[in-house]
């Protein structure tokens, strides 16, 4: 760890929090340099970015060069799994073929990017948004997503030579608030499209829990955080939560409308992310931040505040 990117981190291994898994979504402006950077100023043991421009284009800032001397540093520093975020154009369920097409090429181009920080030692994940069916329907949409992942992985392993390959970098699917056409709203429409994935390439294949997501969808996590947990395993097996995406609600419980607040300023609460980063089924797991910077450049008070719930 060198000098120019240890600035501010200060999670020690004497408090409790210390072991969470925590950070932010990070700006990827300025590179894999930049990243670690960021993370260290937050105090972060986690985070997300973008591997390409959030609307689609490929990412002037991030490219094969440095990828495996950053999964290095990561992981020489004792970072939990990072969580990448796909573009949210993506859609694997779009009537137009060509969306469709684009979907599958870009995210398997973000995997290959993303191959070497795994090959460094240091474990990531690429989230996506499974897709909307605008329109033609949840279960052509949740055939079409499948589909495409399985195009995906497939164009993995042929570059590489090896279907193993193919799952260097597993793919999360994260779970909706249920806006719109949005496939994915609930745990049995994720168990589906999982279904749909070739048995080759399903192992490569994980979820995100959004806290907002999944509340502004009707799973009651304030009242019965236990129920929506077995309802989880029993559609898709808990097993394949890899991650979570740490945000409280603005709308609440069955609202279906996907808007976040900052942890405890929500209907969710903070007595409920008190439950979710003790609860040994969820708080091992890397927890990202989509939340409002609480000062200009940083979630280092939100962050500060998970840890601080965690208990001895």
């Amino acid at each position: 760890m060198n000098d120019e990117t240890n600035e501010t981190t200060d999670a020690t291994e004497t408090t409790p929090g210390a072991r969470l898994l925590v950070g932010s979504h990070l700006s990827a402006s300025g590179g894999w340099k930049a990243l670690i950077k960021r993370s260290h100023a937050e105090g972060g043991t986690t985070f997300a970015f973008f591997p390409r421009s959030p609307y689609g284009s490929r990412s002037k800032s991030l490219t094969a060069d440095g990828a495996a001397a950053f999964g290095a540093q990561l992981h020489a520093e004792g970072y939990g799994p990072l969580v990448a975020h796909a573009p949210y154009v993506y859609n694997f369920a779009a009537k137009d073929e060509s969306k469709r097409d684009f979907a599958v090429r870009a995210l398997a181009e973000d995997l290959a990017m993303l191959a070497p920080v795994a090959a460094a030692g240091q474990a990531i994940y690429l989230n996506i948004h499974p897709g909307s069916h605008v329109g033609q329907g949840a279960d052509e949409g949740i055939r079409l997503i499948g589909e495409g992942l399985n195009r995906v992985f497939g164009i993995v392993s042929d570059a590489a030579g090896d279907d193993e390959a193919a799952g260097a970098v597993p793919v999360l699917l994260e779970t909706m608030a249920g806006k719109g056409t949005e496939c994915g709203r609930s745990f049995e429409e994720i168990a589906a499209i999982i279904d749909h994935v070739d048995a080759r390439w399903r192992a490569h294949v994980g979820v995100t829990l959004d806290t907002c997501h999944v509340y502004d969808a009707g799973y009651d996590l304030v009242n019965d955080f236990d129920g929506v947990l077995a309802d989880f395993d029993h559609a898709i097996g808990l097993g394949r939560l890899m991650a979570v995406h740490a945000n409280d609600s603005q709308f609440g419980f069955g609202s279906r409308k996907d808007r976040h607040a900052n942890i405890g300023a929500g209907k969710l609460g903070e007595a409920f992310f008190a439950r979710l980063v003790n609860d040994p089924r969820t708080a091992r797991l890397p927890m990202v931040l989509e939340t409002k910077e609480l000062t200009e450049t940083t979630h280092r008070e939100e962050i500060a505040l998970l840890r601080g719930l965690v208990k001895a």
